[in-house]
């Protein structure tokens, strides 16, 4: 019997030493930082809460966005009423090839070479060095936004305020093939979708300008229209126009469009042939350039839907003389084709043309555009261009020019302000819109 107590006491012992053993061994296995840990607690609650603080944060956010874009909304609109209306038959040559070091490394354009004359006795008596930026540019006149880059949002954002104050209505700019410049830059069509972003919100429309570039003929003039309209056709900056017909088209300028015979252009632009860009998706109103009396002859063969005369020189060429503007008003309305006319304030290109006075045009404080501007009306175009908003290298430019003192010498707007020239130009964009009212009556 004795034997037996002992015997359950021993085995007692060992199952409570058996179970303290078990007891030790778990908790080691579990430690207070397991993932087996209950889901339901301490440290998933804050996980939550965290959750639903950052959807509130974001909200919030959201709110506060919309609310910023609003008040910034509201600001611009509240902005754009300072500015008088949009005249859209208005429209100003744009040139997006300027650049900096900031924006694009170096100086673009605003280095312009001085050009030679082409017979070689009277270059030689001329400079031909490049102009070293940013105090010597290739210009007659200094830029109050100074040796800008195209690139630059700011300046664009400047530029469409410059467009608006001056109340026109379409930039055309001048524009060049993918990876394609002029002779003295680099390719500008990547500029091209934050111009026509600022450009609209500022109310402003956008046409294309095409260049001669290297090359240029109907087929890659063909590719090169597809391209244009299936990248900024339906953006709501890209300027189009009803024709008489109903058809609301795009309206493309197209520069030195002599260099390209009749017969070529035929190809792309009369209804007749089968490779013609008429009648289908990519079909423009395409304008061509007079310079010559004899491309009356060209166009109209050629199959074009206008004519416009760029240069800002009167007496420079047939299309710029404004005594020929009433008779070129007779042939174009004798042929059914849009007329544009332009004028610009003057002329003077002797900072990379230093051989060139015969063509320069003083600005006589505004007299000149003025006149200019009173001669278009006369002949009554269907639209006005104007060489040009920013043609810095011939003096052309009706954007804000300053007083500028070096060693280079500049001219300048004095005794006027620097937005004289935008001011004259708001003036005749109401004049303009006045008497088409009448011409439509």
């Amino acid at each position: 019997m004795a034997r037996f107590r002992r015997k359950s006491c021993i085995t007692l012992i060992a199952l409570v030493l058996l179970v303290l053993i078990v007891t030790v061994v778990l908790k080691a296995l579990t430690p207070e930082d397991s993932p087996f840990d209950n889901p339901v607690g301490e440290q998933p609650v804050p996980e939550r809460r965290n959750d639903n603080q950052i959807q509130r944060e974001n909200d919030n956010k959201l709110v506060q966005s919309k609310m910023t874009d609003s008040a910034q909304s509201d600001k611009l609109e509240a902005a754009l009423r300072k500015f008088p209306p949009p005249n859209y038959y208005l429209h100003a040559f744009y040139y997006t090839w300027y650049g900096n070091p900031k924006f694009d490394g170096k100086y673009i354009h605003w280095d312009h070479p001085q050009l030679p004359h082409w017979d070689l006795k009277v270059a030689q008596g001329y400079p031909q060095a490049r102009h070293v930026p940013p105090e010597d540019i290739g210009a007659n006149f200094y830029p109050s936004l100074g040796a800008y880059s195209s690139r630059d949002p700011a300046i664009i954002e400047s530029h469409m305020q410059q467009l608006r104050t001056a109340a026109i209505g379409v930039l055309v700019v001048s524009w060049y093939p993918p990876n394609m410049g002029d002779d003295n830059g680099e390719p500008t069509d990547d500029i091209v979708p934050l111009l026509m972003e600022v450009a609209h919100k500022y109310h402003v429309k956008v046409a294309f300008h095409i260049e001669p570039y290297k090359g240029r003929d109907e087929v890659n003039m063909l590719t090169n229209v597809k391209y244009i309209i299936d990248k900024y056709g339906e953006h709501p900056a890209f300027f189009k126009y009803r024709t008489n017909t109903g058809k609301l088209l795009p309206l493309i300028y197209v520069y030195d469009s002599y260099l390209m015979n009749s017969e070529q252009w035929g190809k792309l632009l009369k209804h007749t042939d089968s490779n013609s860009i008429r009648d289908t998706p990519y079909d423009a109103i395409f304008i061509a350039l007079l310079v010559e009396e004899k491309h009356k002859r060209d166009i109209l063969t050629a199959g074009f839907d206008g004519v416009y005369t760029y240069f800002a020189t009167n007496g420079f060429s047939y299309g710029s003389t404004q005594r020929n503007w009433d008779s070129l008003k007779a042939f174009c309305e004798d042929n059914n084709l849009i007329y544009i006319l332009s004028v610009g304030p003057g002329y003077i290109d002797t900072g990379v043309r230093p051989w060139n006075f015969q063509n320069t045009r003083n600005r006589i404080n505004g007299k000149y555009y003025e006149t200019s501007l009173s001669a278009a009306l006369q002949a009554r175009p269907d639209f006005i261009s104007i060489t040009s908003f920013n043609e810095w290298h011939e003096g052309t430019q009706i954007e804000m020019a300053i007083p500028k003192t070096g060693q280079t010498v500049y001219m300048d707007y004095l005794p006027n302000k620097p937005a004289i020239y935008l001011e004259i130009t708001r003036k005749w964009a109401a004049i303009f819109g006045g008497e088409r009212r009448k011409w439509q009556d």
